[in-house]
């Protein structure tokens, strides 16, 4: 049992919101499940997710044993980046589905992770062994999976103090106005297409930051670098489409312009944190699949031909300019 009392700077929250804040280790989406199943209570009451936390009050949270998993698992090969007894970093295939769901109960990540490994963490339930975070299914790229629930407590502070560094490639429709700049625009549900996020205008909104660099452009396309300081549903996808810049091949937010794209054109390129076993800084890279190749090539953006390779954000100047001399 889990007892919080609910501090000034907390009051007038959303209790599942302020459970979220509390308790990082649990997904907002698992706390909701929890509360609705009976496990919270609110001054001895039961309450409703949107239940608003008030000072002093205090909330009672009963953490179920661990479900046993349902997902089969499944001999699916999937490409690993890093792998030790805590940890697994990979890079998702597009069109993977991370994790059984309405849908899409086989061929999941989570279904090729329990044929894989002995041991995940129960953190997210039954539906979500070892799943920290997650990508689109169309999304490729570096993801991070838990191998035991103290490493999945770690990767969740972090993900949740924003000290996890994300970087993705995009590929979106035209010329950005800008060769970069930080979009600060909070996002929440679309008010009428409930699959949809669109940047909130309202209070209601949720934040979000994403900070973008154009690496490569032509007249129809441009290779943009997003830094994302918050991880919202959809952030990329909505930021670029609130600059007029929408992701090629992306059915959702811009349909017109995926037919001559496979899939929506995201790559979650890099991927840094603190290794939650040995403490040590660790950063990962995911190489470009082919069909973000092909798409670059279609636009005369061949990556071997970017005027740097992507990332040079972290690269010491002085590095760059060395570097540079040495290639001329």
């Amino acid at each position: 049992m889990i007892e919080l009392e609910v501090m000034p700077e907390r009051a007038g929250l959303r209790l599942d919101r302020f459970l979220a804040l509390e308790r990082t280790e649990f997904s907002r989406s698992r706390l909701q499940a929890l509360i609705e199943a009976g496990f919270v209570t609110l001054n001895g009451q039961r309450p409703r997710p949107r239940e608003i936390v008030r000072r002093g009050d205090v909330v009672q949270l009963r953490v179920p044993p661990v479900e046993k998993i349902d997902a089969q698992a499944e001999a699916i090969a999937f490409p690993i980046l890093f792998e030790d007894d805590d940890l697994l970093v990979i890079n998702k295939p597009a069109g993977m589905v991370v994790h059984p769901g309405a849908g899409n109960q086989e061929h999941t990540l989570v279904n090729a992770l329990l044929a894989h490994c002995t041991t995940l963490s129960g953190i997210g339930g039954k539906e979500r062994p070892g799943i920290v975070h997650r990508l689109d299914k169309e999304t490729s790229g570096c993801l991070v999976v838990a191998k035991n629930d103290a490493t999945h407590r770690d990767l969740s502070r972090q993900f949740a103090a924003r000290t996890v560094k994300k970087i993705y490639l995009a590929l979106v429709a035209g010329r950005l106005k800008k060769p970069g700049g930080t979009i600060d625009a909070p996002i929440a549900r679309h008010p009428v297409h409930r699959q949809r996020m669109s940047i909130a205008r309202s209070s209601r909104g949720r934040s979000a930051v994403t900070e973008y660099r154009v690496l490569r452009a032509c007249n129809d396309m441009s290779l943009v670098e997003c830094v994302l300081h918050s991880g919202r549903t959809h952030q990329i996808r909505v930021h670029l489409h609130h600059l007029g810049n929408p992701l090629l091949g992306d059915k959702v937010y811009a349909p017109k312009l995926a037919k001559a794209f496979p899939r929506q054109m995201l790559h979650a390129w890099r991927l840094g944190f603190t290794h939650p076993g040995s403490g040590d800084w660790r950063d990962f890279e995911a190489p470009l699949p082919d069909d973000f190749c092909a798409a670059l090539a279609s636009g005369a953006l061949s990556p071997n031909d970017l005027p740097w390779p992507p990332g040079a954000a972290d690269v010491p100047r002085q590095k760059r300019e060395a570097r540079r001399g040495e290639e001329s």
